[in-house]
């Protein structure tokens, strides 16, 4: 199908990016790598008024160190995301999330912040920015402000950004030397989770001292297992201990609540294994 007539913006700078998107009103859309949106414009499931493209915001892409925490801009590749070595060393849970994302062609086109953007339940980074306490800093008429993920994620494709907003940089604490695991249940290779486990842990003198659980495709957004890392913490990382903990992984849906349990155990199992 051929998507609704729109008028096609190309901005130099966040600002005109920001200025464009008030001008325009709601009925404007930001389109970043097009993975998502671009489908959805083919079939005419939305029609905006105008199609803003901040692929040419340089500013918005690569990661950096800053300090406690990374900044990962808005318009970084998930390829890119990928092959990070700060990613790698500082935040291996996104690093591991990310090999499993579609295709490498997706990869290559489709960047970090428009997939959080998108809030698809059922996509792969949700999870583990909720679990790793990453905060997004967006940009609007107003001015920067800074939302936790736990407040980012609202419904069902649903974000806390408004109408004329923009994702700039994602900021994500380091969690330099955790151990990491992600366990997705998916019907072919390449498709979208029916469930799916972020997790990540810290074992210092054999005993469990932090822990982040992330479930993916549990409900309208994703769901960080607090029950399951509350009963990691000061445990020694046993195959009975992970066991007992994963049973606390609750979804309210019974079949999802099984497999919920089934892939904890698993990344729970995978991550302090190493």
């Amino acid at each position: 199908m051929i998507p609704a007539e729109f008028k096609y913006l190309f901005p130099s700078s966040v600002d005109e990016a920001v200025r464009m998107l008030a001008e325009e009103g709601e009925d404007a859309k930001v389109i970043a790598g097009g993975q998502s949106l671009v489908p959805v414009l083919r079939m005419r499931l939305a029609a905006p008024t105008a199609l803003i493209d901040i692929g040419g915001l340089t500013e918005l892409t690569g990661v950096r160190d800053d300090g406690d925490s990374l900044l990962i801009g808005a318009m970084t590749t998930h390829y890119e995301v990928q092959r990070d070595h700060l990613v790698h060393d500082h935040a291996l849970l996104l690093k591991l999330v990310t090999d499993t994302i579609a295709d490498p062609q997706i990869r290559h086109r489709g960047t970090f912040g428009g997939s959080l953007c998108h809030a698809d339940p059922a996509g792969d980074l949700l999870a583990p920015a909720l679990a790793l306490d990453a905060v997004m800093i967006i940009a609007g008429p107003g001015g920067r402000r800074e939302v936790p993920a736990s407040e980012f994620f609202v419904d069902y494709f649903t974000t806390a950004l408004a109408p004329d907003e923009i994702l700039l940089d994602v900021r994500v604490p380091k969690h330099t030397g955790w151990s990491a695991h992600y366990e997705k249940l998916n019907r072919v290779a390449q498709a979208w989770s029916i469930v799916a486990v972020a997790a990540a842990v810290q074992v210092r003198d054999g005993a469990i001292s932090a822990a982040r659980v992330g479930l993916t495709n549990v409900g309208s957004g994703p769901v960080r297992a607090v029950d399951v890392e509350a009963a990691l913490v000061g445990q020694e990382p046993s195959a009975s201990v992970i066991s007992e903990a994963a049973l606390r992984a609750s979804t309210g849906d019974g079949y999802k609540d099984n497999l919920a349990r089934v892939l904890t155990g698993r990344a729970l199992t995978a991550a302090v294994a190493g």
